[in-house]
């Protein structure tokens, strides 16, 4: 017993440095034990790493911890995800190298995380800008574009006129460029995309096949995915002279509002659009405003509602009489449907909107229940449930859908142009993947453009496309498009002069297969090793922020498919089995009154009698105490781990971030708490020491017939091992804790009602088994504390290799049971009883009961239904 105190500052050093001497957690791959696969999101390298950090990978560490420990072969890597925009701006303003930063900021973020103690196997850390990654990320794409996976295409973006780039609809901000600041523009550039759409189907009904996903995740992505059921169906256009199209096809899923229609609207891109442009330089103007908004569905959908009225009329499918005007509208869009609707403002709130605007009022045709017919109307809001159709002629009276069903059935019946005027179609809102970014910090795309032979895919041989070191960031626009000798080459197919793909692939590529790759990142050959795939995917436990629900996830599942279907993978359908998301670590805000913001470091908070008071320790001046939120930067309401470790420890931040609430939810950093858990650290290091004393050599066995006093310890501690073990494998963290603080409770009550001079063998055999099961229990979230307590317990192994201990459940079972005991169907009392009580002891207890009695009030019992150890119901 070399110290009082734990010392953490000396202690995990130490162990860590032991832990990486022995390789513990190093991963083989010819391991004939069963596999369990747990992945964090892996980071991107900023330079530090921040408190979401520690939470996000501590939960993954104490999963892979616990189950290494239960005899899993547990695979457990580490990488970053290194390509992006920051980088690049980094070297913009700091005069550096992408590069440079990058590899900086990865072994400044890789010293962080082996300071938490985590299990990681670092031999397989990769980085997904190291050409021996993204070489094999190439030649997937050559795969994918062998298949018809990967294509080029024209499609609408975002173009800033100033910086020469496109950017992604979170790089616009109020119509204008991030950086620049220059009015954004929507142009139509020829880019490269990822099929995804071919699997739409696929990816929305597997999603019943990941129950260990979280419903919210599940119902994001369908949502997302989008499969509608409708109706594409054709208006008739009126003659106009100068204008060709006689007809516009519309889609719709509410083919049974169709006797409340109002307009017809097409996007501003509808070649119909463009046709009537060409003689109204109005619209054309209007077009081009349209072209100046955002072109992701929430700006679209938050953007005011604008329309041009073109003066073309079309014929309503049913009444050849009944005219509604046609307008290009700023809410339609070319890249879902058909790019054109009909409006019915009772039931649409976007339409009711636009007609409120341009006065073309609203019939509404579906009645919601409990509402009278003869006095519906719409005002505000727009009714956009079910209900019964009115003012609808031969569908009035029918539910909703039904009169889908008959408007379908007569549209597919009606003839217009020599074909069915109606098509009963499905549709999808999941858009193929746009891969291409005007950048220079990410994977090149690797083709070759020739005059002659058209798109040429780089050989293999050639692989990877490396992005050249000699680059200027000094001008706007991608740097790789102004190269002076590297998008020059020849033609791999004829040898003549050829260029270069300039645009990089997306970052979500790099992290769509990187778990694949964790499985063999020595391969370097191929991207995978279709047989330890096969072992290792799918990942057993993914853990990662909700931020990442849609497209990350999204993106990841149609690679696995993309893999499947290219060789790169056998079977592999579904990347992770289960997926955890954690909630925020957020923190207090502190702000002066001139607006200055504050780091907690930078605050001493106080209290008195009038509250908590945060006072700035330099100047004295007291400061706003503001609201809880996410810690960022900008508001500078951080903690850096690297203060929390140095002064408390990474265990007793590691405690703390699992504690404080459920792991779903957010986590309100205090330092208050931290310093609780610092306590409780000590806590424990001393209750490991009192236990030593008292406790049977290491080795002894649990006593074999135990004394009332050692019998209370056996049973305290496997109910507590039964329960964290629950906790841990339901991913509720703080539970696990809770069970580990009651447990030390316990163990302290029971050193101090015995005797120390005088224990019997069994209670020092118990205490034995006790103190060695407490110590297992807390080092999946503890692990260096655990190893102190392990080695002062006597101890020659390490805990880390320790096996997880075997449960006792006989040990825990009461000998008496509580059952519910109804008459009738309904509840009246409780009856304790014997675990092992026979039926007729059972039914004789239950009549003797008072309030069964008075229940019956004195009506023959017909029969008692027992169910064994759950309830008993009398009949009467």
């Amino acid at each position: 017993m070399d110290s009082e105190r734990y010392n953490a500052r000396e202690a995990e050093p130490k162990w860590q440095r032991i832990w990486e001497n022995k390789e513990i957690f190093r991963t083989r791959n010819d391991d004939p034990r069963e596999k369990y696969y747990v992945l964090e999101m892996f980071p991107y390298p900023s330079g530090r790493i921040h408190m979401g950090h520690v939470r996000n990978y501590t939960m993954g560490d104490v999963i892979a911890r616990y189950k290494r420990a239960r005899g899993f072969n547990v695979l457990h890597p580490m990488g970053w995800d290194a390509f992006g925009m920051p980088a690049e701006n980094a070297a913009w303003h700091n005069k550096s190298h992408p590069a440079d930063w990058t590899y900086a900021n990865i072994a400044a973020m890789r010293g962080q995380l082996k300071s938490m103690g985590l299990s990681l196997d670092w031999s397989r850390e990769i980085a997904t800008c190291d050409p021996a990654y993204y070489k094999h990320q190439q030649r997937m794409f050559l795969d994918f574009l062998k298949a018809g996976l990967a294509v080029r295409k024209k499609s609408k973006v975002n173009w800033d006129p100033l910086d020469f780039t496109v950017l992604a609809n979170e790089q616009v901000i109020d119509g204008r460029g991030w950086r620049s600041g220059a009015l954004v523009e929507q142009r139509e550039l020829t880019q490269w995309f990822f099929k995804i759409t071919d699997f739409a189907e696929d990816l929305l009904r597997s999603l019943d096949e990941l129950p260990r996903w979280p419903e919210k995740v599940r119902l994001m992505q369908a949502n997302w995915i989008g499969r509608s059921e409708g109706l594409a169906l054709r208006f008739e256009l009126e003659p106009a002279p100068q204008i060709a199209a006689r007809e516009v096809e519309v889609y719709t899923t509410r083919q049974d509002t169709l006797f409340g229609a109002k307009f017809l609207a097409i996007a501003a891109d509808h070649p119909l659009a463009a046709e009537i442009a060409r003689n109204d330089k109005a619209l054309a103007g209007f077009i081009a405003e349209c072209r100046h908004g955002g072109t992701s569905t929430a700006a679209i959908e938050t953007a005011e509602k604008k329309g041009y009225d073109t003066g073309l009329k079309a014929s309503h499918p049913f009444d050849q009489e009944w005219r509604l005007p046609l307008y290009v509208a700023n809410f339609v869009v070319m890249d879902y449907g058909t790019g054109a609707i009909f409006g019915c403002p009772a039931h649409d709130q976007r339409d009711l909107d636009f007609a409120n605007k341009y006065g073309l009022g609203n019939t509404p045709v579906v009645c919601p229940a409990g509402e009278d017919p003869a006095t519906f109307t719409i005002g505000a809001t727009a009714y956009e449930g079910d209900g019964v159709l009115i003012n609808s002629r031969f569908l009035d009276g029918m539910t909703t859908q039904t009169a889908k069903d008959e408007v379908a059935r007569r549209l597919e019946a009606k003839i217009l142009g020599n074909r069915p005027q109606g098509r009963r179609e499905v549709h999808y809102r999941l858009r193929d993947w746009g891969i291409s970014r005007q950048r220079y910090w990410g994977c090149p795309i690797p083709v070759i453009y020739c005059a002659a032979c058209g798109v040429v895919p780089v050989p293999a041989a050639d692989l990877p496309v490396e992005l050249p070191r000699d680059m200027s960031f000094d001008e706007p626009g991608n740097p790789l498009d102004r190269h002076p000798t590297w998008k020059h080459v020849s033609c791999p197919k004829c040898g003549a002069p050829a260029l270069r793909e300039t645009d990089t692939m997306d970052t979500f590529v790099d992290s769509s297969w990187y778990f694949a790759r964790f499985t063999d990142p020595w391969n370097d050959v191929a991207a995978t090793t279709p047989a330890l795939v096969e072992k290792w995917l799918p990942v057993d436990q993914y853990i990662g922020g909700i931020e990442h629900a849609i497209l990350h996830l999204l993106y990841a599942r149609f690679f696995t498919r993309a893999m499947q279907a290219t060789g790169h993978a056998a079977t592999l359908r579904e990347p992770f089995a289960g997926l955890f998301t954690q909630g925020m670590v957020v923190h207090e805000t502190y702000r002066s009154k001139a607006g200055e913001w504050f780091f907690p470091s930078e605050i001493r908070l106080e209290t008195d009698d009038s509250g908590r008071h945060a006072i700035h320790i330099e100047t004295g001046e007291e400061i706003v105490i503001g609201a809880i939120e996410k810690m960022s930067k900008s508001k500078r309401n951080t903690v850096d781990p690297d203060d929390i470790i140095s002064a408390y420890g990474a265990d007793t931040a590691r405690w703390f971030v699992l504690s404080d609430s459920p792991p779903e939810r957010d986590v309100i950093w205090t330092e208050e708490g931290v310093q609780g858990a610092a306590k409780f650290v000590q806590r424990l290091w001393r209750l490991a020491r009192e236990l030593a004393l008292l406790a049977a050599p290491a080795g002894t066995p649990p006593p074999g017939n135990p004394s009332p006093a050692a019998m209370e310890i056996r049973k305290a501690v496997h109910m507590s091992l039964i329960k964290l073990e629950e906790d841990i494998e339901r991913l509720r963290f703080n539970r696990a804790v809770a069970q580990a603080h009651d447990l030390a409770n316990k163990l302290s009550a029971a050193i101090g009602a015995v005797e120390t001079t005088n224990i019997e063998e069994d209670v020092r055999a118990a205490f034995r088994e006790a103190a060695d099961i407490l110590v297992i229990m807390i080092a999946p979230m503890m692990p260096h504390l655990a190893e102190g307590c392990w080695a002062a317990l006597g101890h020659t192994d390490l805990a880390a290799e320790a096996a997880w201990p075997v449960a006792d459940r006989a040990l825990v079972v009461e000998d008496t049971i509580a059952l519910p005991v109804q008459v009738n169907g309904r509840k009246r009392a409780d009856l304790i009883v014997a675990r092992d009580a026979g039926r007729a002891a059972i039914e004789a207890a239950a009549l003797a009961l008072e309030p069964v009695g008075r229940a019956l009030e004195g009506r023959p019992v017909k029969k008692i239904i027992i169910v064994p150890q759950r309830i008993v119901n009398v009949v009467g």
